[in-house]
């Protein structure tokens, strides 16, 4: 996932706006790693 990608996801959320930007890269940065982390499901 691309930091473009988490952004849009993030950006749906209202909470995403009232935290201070620095948090905001952190929760990208944290986001993308926690998304390339997860395990593929099978099919």
């Amino acid at each position: 996932m691309t930091a473009r990608e988490a952004i849009r996801i993030l950006m749906l959320s209202p909470i995403y706006f009232k935290i201070p930007p620095n948090s905001r890269i952190k929760l990208i940065k944290d986001y993308c790693l926690l998304y390339v982390s997860e395990p593929k499901k099978k099919k």
